[in-house]
C-alpha cells in the first residue's frame, strides 16, 4: 500500500483524488450539410479513437475528463454526454459505446461556430480541477450565423482553454485555413484536415493520439 493512502487510513481520511490532467470537450458539427451517413461515420469514428490503446491508456493515466456536444445553427448546441471521469478502461469503453449510441439532437440549422465554443466554453467551470482545457471542434463548413468565433478568442485565452480543430473538407475547399485563421486558439492549437468524411475516422484517431499524449517539460 503506498506510505501516503497508508497515512490517511491510520488517520481516518480519504486518500487524495488523482490529478486530471486534461478535461477534453468532444464539439461534433450536426448542421444541415452533414447528413445521416456522415453523422454516423463522425460518431463511429470518434468512438474507435478513443478506444485506440495508446490513445485508452493515456486517458486513463491522466484521469482525463471527456464530454460530447452537439452543434449546430445559433442557440442549438448541447450537451449529450456529460463531464465524465476515465480512470479504468472500463470507462473509456463505455464513454466510446455512448458516443457510438448518442443520438442526433438536429439535422437542418445553419453553422453557428462562434456559438459552440460560448457554450462549450462555459461548462469548463464544472472541471477546474483539471490542468489542461481543451475543446476539440469538428465541422464541414465556415460558421455562418451567429457570434462569429475570432470573438470568442478573447475569453477562451482568458480561461486558459485551448481550441484544437478537425476540418472536413468534402464541401469545402480552404475550410482548414479558414480554422486555422478563425477557429483555433490558444498555446500549441493546431488543425488536422480530413479530405472526406470517410478519412474521418483515421484522422481524430491521429488527433486524439496527438492531444492526450502532449508530453510536458517535465517528462
Amino acid at each position: 500500500m503506498p506510505i501516503l493512502r497508508a497515512l490517511c487510513l491510520s488517520f481516518g481520511l480519504s486518500a487524495p483524488a488523482l490529478a486530471c490532467d486534461l478535461a477534453l470537450a468532444l464539439a461534433v458539427d450536426v448542421s444541415g450539410s452533414v447528413d445521416t451517413r456522415e453523422f454516423n461515420v463522425q460518431m463511429r469514428g470518434l468512438a474507435a479513437g478513443l478506444r485506440d490503446p495508446v490513445v485508452s491508456e493515456a486517458l486513463v493515466r491522466g484521469q482525463v475528463h471527456l464530454m460530447l456536444i452537439q452543434w449546430t445553427g445559433a442557440s442549438r448546441q448541447r450537451v449529450t454526454i456529460p463531464w465524465t471521469a476515465i480512470t479504468s478502461f472500463d470507462d473509456v469503453e463505455t464513454f466510446a459505446r455512448r458516443v457510438e449510441e448518442d443520438m442526433r439532437v438536429w439535422r437542418n440549422y445553419s453553422t453557428a461556430i462562434g456559438e459552440a465554443l460560448a457554450v462549450t466554453l462555459e461548462k469548463f467551470d464544472d472541471v477546474p480541477h483539471c490542468a489542461r482545457h481543451l475543446i476539440d471542434l469538428s465541422g464541414d463548413g465556415a460558421s455562418n450565423e451567429g457570434v462569429k468565433p475570432l470573438e470568442q478568442h478573447g475569453a477562451l485565452k482568458a480561461a486558459k482553454i485551448t481550441v484544437n480543430a478537425i476540418a472536413i473538407e468534402e464541401s469545402e475547399a480552404h475550410l482548414t485555413d479558414y480554422f486555422f485563421e478563425n477557429v483555433i486558439v490558444g498555446e500549441g492549437a493546431f488543425v488536422v484536415t480530413a479530405n472526406s468524411f470517410d478519412e474521418y475516422p483515421e484522422k481524430i484517431r491521429r488527433k486524439l493520439l496527438r492531444e492526450v499524449t502532449r508530453q510536458t517539460a517535465r517528462n
